[in-house]
């Protein structure tokens, strides 16, 4: 198991003890340091700022938009990080939901699997460097021959030469279908809300994906990054009520009626009821009810808390059930120190 510093998104100002925390992540032996956007910050100029004073943790997105950027822009972003950090860098995507992508970027989220196919290939196609870019998909088209176009586009190549062509992409991915398409065509899988609980699940929809023809890498070669807090206290039921208003946001405000993707995440965890009342309570404004309707078995099944036997005891059961990296959200260097003890001795000394 590895450690990931998951540094999210933005509030209404930028987090105060960020740096602090991505150099002692660097320090105490975390694998990698990931931020994220939605409609405020953007994901790429904290890793760029914060992460240059690092030397070996990996900086990923998780995620970068889709609909923010063109397939083109987005790569021009990961090589210039990729090769500012060395050779560090990981491309983490995702579609985000229809209420950001139609009501923030303005883009259709109609076929969002197709969307991402064409999106990842030109990716890929920026990385390798080996032709003039071309797509003749609905989603994306190079050159561009659509309403508006004066007939004039070029097919080109980037002009700086990515560090990598393989740098690696993951995706953010909670469906089924969507799941199993990330483990055909990408490196590795964002899993957001993850439980071990339902584990075997997501084994069955990855090895769809890694069954299909031209597939990119095997199970063995596939990386499971999970995002999952983790906190070392005597005092867990503290620590739950910490995390409930967030599950009750994402659940019952983060997602269109009838369309909530993090929602149907819990439903399959076995909390339908559950989900129908934070969902019913938050659509009333009553959000302090949506809290207290989270029950305390979901949050452990998506968090780690407890005493430092019981933490070691549930990280060996999440890497058991396929998770590869754990991305935390520490809220101080202590935090920090923390979660790098109880990773495992090999991700706790200084380096």
């Amino acid at each position: 198991m590895k450690a990931g510093l998951q540094l999210g998104y933005w509030g209404a100002a930028p987090p105060q003890n960020a740096q602090e925390l991505v150099l002692e992540a660097d320090r105490v032996g975390f694998d990698a340091v990931f931020a994220a956007e939605s409609w405020g910050s953007d994901a790429f100029t904290p890793l760029a700022w914060w992460g240059s004073d690092t030397r070996n943790v990996r900086l990923g997105t998780s995620v970068a938009q889709m609909s923010a950027r063109s397939p083109a822009s987005c790569a021009m972003h990961a090589l210039t990080l990729d090769h500012l950090s060395g050779g560090r860098a990981v491309l983490g995507l995702g579609v985000s939901g229809p209420q950001v992508v139609e009501g923030w970027y303005g883009q259709p989220f109609a076929k969002p699997l197709a969307r991402t196919r064409e999106y990842v290939s030109i990716v890929r196609q920026v990385l390798a460097r080996e032709a003039p870019i071309r797509n003749d998909g609905v989603h994306h088209r190079l050159p561009y021959d659509g309403p508006g176009s004066l007939g004039l586009g070029k097919p080109l190549k980037p002009i700086t030469h990515p560090l990598r062509a393989d740098l690696p992409i993951w995706l953010g991915a909670e469906g089924p279908k969507n799941v199993a398409q990330t483990a055909e065509i990408a490196d590795g899988w964002i899993a957001v809300y993850y439980s071990p609980r339902v584990g075997g699940m997501y084994e069955e929809w990855l090895a769809e994906g890694f069954a299909r023809e031209g597939a990119r890498r095997t199970r063995e070669e596939f990386e499971v990054a999970a995002t999952c807090q983790v906190v070392v206290t005597d005092d867990p039921e503290a620590e739950r009520a910490k995390l409930k208003p967030s599950v009750a946001l994402y659940i019952g405000g983060m997602g269109a009626p009838g369309m909530n993707f993090h929602a149907e995440l819990f439903r399959r965890m076995g909390y339908d009821e559950a989900v129908s009342d934070i969902e019913r309570l938050f659509a009333a404004g009553r959000r302090e009810e949506a809290v207290a309707a989270v029950p305390d078995e979901a949050v452990d099944d998506v968090a780690i808390i407890g005493d430092r036997e019981h933490v070691r005891e549930r990280i060996a059961l999440w890497e058991k059930a396929g998770v590869d990296v754990l991305l935390v959200g520490c809220r101080d260097v202590e935090h920090v120190r923390a979660v790098a003890d109880v990773i495992g001795p090999d991700h706790s000394a200084d380096r």
